[in-house]
């Protein structure tokens, strides 16, 4: 079995003595790790929210590992959270995100930020038409052009700095299918950006024509805007947890 790792900043941990903390769980992307949310987190902070973050397994470099066993594992951390939680995803995130939410009971809403909302029986290839990457393939390498695509708004240190630390993903992470959809019975909000080149137009189209999301709200700028604009995206998480 693969174990949470949780994770909590020392002024988060702060926060615990405050009477009624906000807590929020932050998941990350594809290729991504928690260490991602470092430059979002103080802001977050600021606004009265205690921060905890996982690292999904599947980007641990282990083919066998994919998309239910990211889900057990935020299972996992959002049982380890002492009081009602907000949940966000980033990007793929928001698949194992989706999975596991509705079964703890502590969750009060979800946070979609540039990421795939689902039905059940899809996986993350499904509305594409199926794999982008060759169907032998078993684990997905960074993209060539991932700087390009998330982070040419990033400060070009912050995103030499991001792109060096990204790992390859099972690709068993984009083809498990989804057994549960949490949007559908649990509050939702969409964070699109509005020049996101990294996540496919079909996902945020479909999710807002659709009528996912319970509220939808956009942002300026491209696909990772927790590098980008982390005051301001805490800023709009703040605004939109308390709106839902």
């Amino acid at each position: 079995m693969i174990t949470a790792t949780i994770t909590t900043s020392a002024r988060s941990k702060e926060a615990q003595l405050n009477s009624s903390p906000k807590n929020i769980l932050l998941v990350h992307g594809a290729w991504h790790g928690a260490w991602c949310w470092d430059e979002l987190t103080p802001h977050l902070e600021r606004h009265g929210w205690r921060v905890f973050t996982v690292d999904l397994p599947s980007t641990w470099s282990d083919p066998e590992v994919g998309m239910y066993d990211d889900a057990e594992v935020v299972g996992e951390a959002l049982g380890a959270i002492d009081g009602p939680v907000t949940v966000l995803g980033h990007s793929y995130g928001g698949v194992p995100m989706s999975e596991a939410a509705e079964t703890a009971p502590n969750v009060e809403r979800l946070i979609y930020l540039a990421a795939q909302m689902l039905e059940v029986g899809e996986a993350l290839v499904t509305p594409l038409g199926g794999p982008w990457f060759p169907a032998d393939w078993r684990m997905v390498p960074v993209p060539d052009q991932i700087t390009d695509a998330a982070y040419f708004d990033v400060p070009t240190e912050l995103a030499a700095a991001t792109t060096a630390r990204l790992r390859p993903q099972s690709a068993r992470a984009f083809t498990d299918a989804q057994t549960r959809a949490s949007w559908q019975k649990l509050p939702s909000a969409l964070i699109a950006c509005d020049d996101d080149r990294n996540i496919p137009e079909v996902f945020i189209k479909r999710a807002i024509d659709d009528e996912m999301p319970t509220l939808v709200r956009r942002l300026p700028g491209g696909h990772s805007p927790f590098l980008a604009r982390p005051a301001e995206l805490a800023d709009v998480i703040d605004e939109v947890a308390a709106a839902l």
